[in-house]
């Protein structure tokens, strides 16, 4: 006699309770004439598959890659650092890199002096109209003096508010010159080091194939030697993309380039000219006005030394 097991439910042919793990099943009564037999019933509507596909391995899979990559790519580097080892060298694409590098450290130069301009200039438009409101309150409290202060307060804040108009003109030419060095030009710059990265990778991958079609062929190097004919040709492709892509930016941004300097370049003359002549044209009216006013000026009243 069987005894149920506790909190398990009874079978469906008899009071007593059996219990597999894992599946539930049906029991037979047992008697001197039956015989005793448990069948397992499996649910229906339950398809379990295996999973051929590992994550941890192909994680590992993954890492191991890179690592090779990377060990190539250092090794590459390093060789050609010291002079020992041969690179991919681009006869059209990379002199063009290497003067876009010089022509923005020279744009960053001319940004950087211009800046200083404009707020050296700045300063001095502030210094010129606090030098003629000083010459105003000395044209009301000197009577005798009154037209030659006057004279040189009118003076100092035209040149005032004109140099203000020319400090803008050289901020908004500033302004222009950082957008196209920090952003422009940087962004091509960046897909340059890109296109570095990626021809040192291709470089690498590229010896690594010399050196196996230079050693012995046997059932050993032969299945290295086709990995590393399709990890070259998957870098060749790579290198490739990134090299065209990068040609044709450069290309762009060279034109771009001129097209905004030459605009920027005379905007910023015009504002020089304008500042200068401005300047030069008020002057002259300022002191013929006040030649002829002082013709018409009475005699001065006499010294102390010719009353005397």
């Amino acid at each position: 006699q069987l005894c149920p097991l506790e909190g398990a439910p009874e079978c469906e042919n008899c009071s007593k309770v059996i219990r597999l793990l894992l599946y539930p099943i049906k029991c037979t009564v047992i008697t001197a004439d039956t015989s005793f037999s448990l069948t397992p019933e499996i649910p229906k509507g339950v398809v379990i598959q295996g999973n051929n596909s590992n994550p941890a391995s192909e994680k590992f899979r993954r890492v191991r890659n890179w690592s090779i990559t990377k060990y190539k790519y250092t090794k590459q580097a390093l060789s050609e650092k010291l002079g020992r080892g041969s690179r991919t060298v681009d006869l059209d694409l990379e002199p063009r890199l290497e003067l876009l590098k010089d022509d923005r450290q020279r744009y960053e130069n001319v940004t950087s002096l211009a800046q200083t301009l404009a707020s050296q200039l700045s300063q001095l438009t502030v210094t010129q109209k606090n030098l003629g409101d000083a010459f105003t309150e000395l044209s009301v409290k000197t009577p005798t003096l009154h037209l030659e202060f006057g004279i040189n307060a009118d003076a100092q804040r035209f040149l005032s508010k004109s140099g203000e108009t020319l400090t803008e003109a050289i901020n908004a030419f500033t302004s222009d010159m950082n957008t196209l060095v920090n952003k422009t030009i940087e962004d091509t710059m960046i897909n340059a080091k890109q296109y570095e990265t990626v021809r040192i990778e291709y470089d690498a991958f590229r010896v690594d194939l010399e050196e196996l079609n230079m050693g012995p062929r046997d059932a050993v190097t032969v299945p290295k030697l086709e990995q590393a004919q399709k990890d070259f040709q998957t870098q060749r492709e790579k290198y490739e993309k990134i090299r065209d892509d990068l040609s044709v930016k450069v290309k762009l941004l060279e034109g771009n380039k001129v097209k905004v300097l030459r605009n920027q370049l005379w905007m910023l003359h015009g504002a020089f000219a304008a500042h200068s002549l401005s300047c030069q044209n008020f002057l002259e009216k300022n002191i013929q006005e006040a030649g002829e006013h002082l013709n018409n000026v009475s005699t001065d009243v006499p010294s102390f030394l010719e009353e005397s």
